[in-house]
């Protein structure tokens, strides 16, 4: 009778150890489905303002095709002013080569005009000199000696007044040219001043349309380099995403399987030990029955002490969980250079551990491979995922020089995930990890101390 209660009680806590075992793993999985569907969310939101984004795009694109055909309506102008300065310069080049016609043309005619001035003076300084009057016709006409040089001394006179006449109208038909092509080069003069202000005009006006048509491109290519940038940093995010939904249901099913095998490891040990217990207490039975029959003296005694069960041995407690701060360990040997917090007006998501030469680089606890890549950002970067103590945890090694890990991998704390590098963004040869409790997301709003988790 009182082996089968030992033998019940003994069940009883089996069956309750056994449920209390069971209890956290259900636990875990139950979180680890809870953050996936905390991943799947991330995604759907990550797709939503992907697909806005290139909207966005959409948008651009039909805009800078309303600001192509003006650029294009703009380049026509171009080329008309261009057309137009030329023209002008033409122009101007032609009003200076009449200008230098004309200043060559008076220059002339003031030498004749300076010439005859010369002669008339001549003239006027002999007349003076010979009595300082007019010719006396009279006198020219009665001192001829005979008919014939009478005749000669008339067509004499005749020439002369001729002459005189011819020189002084020439005299005066020049100076009236002279002033006149004076006005002429005036004019042109201020042709020539119109038209380079004209040009000026024509230049600025062209200037302006340049820089007009550069400053729509420069901003139509702003903004779509910003939404393609801003695409990539999604794209990059949805394959981040995607990627940790498979390690997650990888770590799910590692997590099931651990509990699995630590479940037959628990019930193995304790089926031994119930059997040990067994043993025992029927080698410890047989021997006190033994000692009963040989000694008839202590049958008092022997009875009381027959008639108790004997205390069973206690079941070993069973061991604390490790505490989830204390699960990692530091992924790569020398120095924290770089904390977690704000750094140059943006948020470090993590430490920098700076060592020289060539310093491997571990998985800082058992997980999934969620991505091993290369990143504009973060160079040669692996991504892991970890179920510890039924919370998921992400870790990220950024600036490796190489990658001894591929996606979806399986690898065990310690494992050697690349070489400590300057890959990416970096100033120098360094590990950026960071940890993220939960999963990772864009805005690295997950992102703890890896100091208060590493040891």
């Amino acid at each position: 009778m009182k082996q089968k209660i030992m033998a019940t009680a003994l069940t009883i806590t089996l069956g309750l150890s056994g449920l209390s075992a069971a209890l956290p793993q259900t636990a875990s999985a139950e979180n680890l489905d809870e953050q996936l569907n905390n991943v799947k969310e991330k995604q759907s939101s990550n797709e939503k303002e992907l697909q806005k984004k290139e909207s966005e795009l959409a948008d651009v694109k039909a805009e800078q095709e309303d600001v192509q055909a003006e650029i294009e309506k703009l380049n026509k102008e171009v080329a008309e002013t261009d057309e137009k300065i030329t023209a002008k310069e033409q122009e101007i080049k032609e009003t200076n080569t009449e200008i230098d016609q004309l200043k060559d043309e008076i220059k002339a005619l003031e030498e004749r005009i300076a010439e005859r001035d010369k002669l008339l003076k001549d003239r006027v300084r002999s007349m003076q000199q010979n009595g300082g009057g007019t010719v006396d016709y009279m006198e020219v006409l009665l001192g001829a000696t005979d008919f014939s040089d009478l005749v000669e001394r008339v067509l004499a006179l005749n020439t002369i007044a001729d002459q005189d006449k011819k020189i002084l109208e020439e005299h005066k038909a020049d100076k009236e040219a002279v002033e006149e092509k004076k006005a002429q080069v005036e004019d042109k003069l201020a042709s020539l001043e119109e038209n380079k202000a004209e040009l000026e005009d024509l230049k600025a006006d062209l200037d302006s349309k340049k820089a007009q048509k550069d400053k729509l491109m420069k901003s139509l290519e702003e903004e779509e380099g910003e939404l393609h940038n801003h695409m990539m940093d999604l794209n990059e995010t949805a394959e981040i995403l995607s990627a940790q939904e498979t390690a997650v249901k990888q770590e799910i099913k590692r997590a099931e399987e651990a509990a699995r095998k630590a479940e037959e490891e628990r019930k193995a040990a304790a089926a031994k030990a119930a059997k040990e217990k067994a043993e025992a207490e029927a080698a410890a039975k047989a021997k006190k029955e033994a000692a009963s029959s040989s000694s008839n003296s202590s049958s008092s005694s022997n009875s009381s002490s027959s008639n108790s069960a004997p205390a069973p041995t206690p079941a070993p407690e069973p061991a604390p969980a490790p505490s989830s701060n204390a699960s990692f360990i530091k992924p790569a040997a020398g120095p924290i250079t770089s904390g977690l917090g704000q750094r140059w007006g943006t948020f470090h998501a993590g430490i920098d551990i700076a060592q020289g030469g060539s310093n491997p680089v571990s998985a800082a606890a058992d997980g999934t491979v969620l991505r091993s890549y290369h990143s504009d950002s973060y160079g040669n970067v692996v991504f892991i995922t970890h179920s510890i103590n039924g919370q998921m945890y992400t870790t990220v090694y950024a600036h490796l020089q190489n990658r001894a890990v591929s996606t979806g991998q399986t690898v065990s704390q310690g494992t050697y995930l690349g070489t400590m590098g300057n890959s990416g963004h970096s100033t120098g040869q360094h590990l950026h990890f960071e940890i993220h409790k939960g999963s990772w997301n864009s805005s690295k709003s997950n992102a703890v101390d890896p100091m208060n988790y590493i040891r």
